[in-house]
């Protein structure tokens, strides 16, 4: 048996045990927004709630907050960073939630 044969059978059992993703585990651009924003986006003290928020809402809202034609207190500069393609899957992610 080679090496790599050895290393790989004993890898399997470990790889094997480890969870499977989440299918609703948020995107790595949307983790960032629960800190404020609360778990799954449910908003917390002044902080509005954004979960279950129409997709095309959430979109058009992270896009001017981008474009800094929206006010916001740090909006803007976190969505300065995301691309169209993270802000789409952020939309996603919290129009989903409930």
């Amino acid at each position: 048996m080679t090496v790599a044969r050895i290393l790989a059978a004993a890898a399997l059992p470990v790889l094997l045990a480890l969870p499977a993703p989440s299918q609703a585990q948020a995107p790595l651009a949307a983790q960032g927004c629960l800190g404020c924003h609360g778990p799954n986006g449910a908003g917390m003290g002044p902080v509005p709630a954004i979960a279950g928020r129409d997709r095309a809402e959430l979109a058009a809202m992270l896009a001017a907050f981008r474009a800094n034609e929206r006010p916001g207190t740090i909006m803007g500069r976190i969505a300065r960073g995301y691309t169209d393609a993270e802000i789409a899957a952020v939309s996603e992610y919290f129009a989903t939630r409930r």
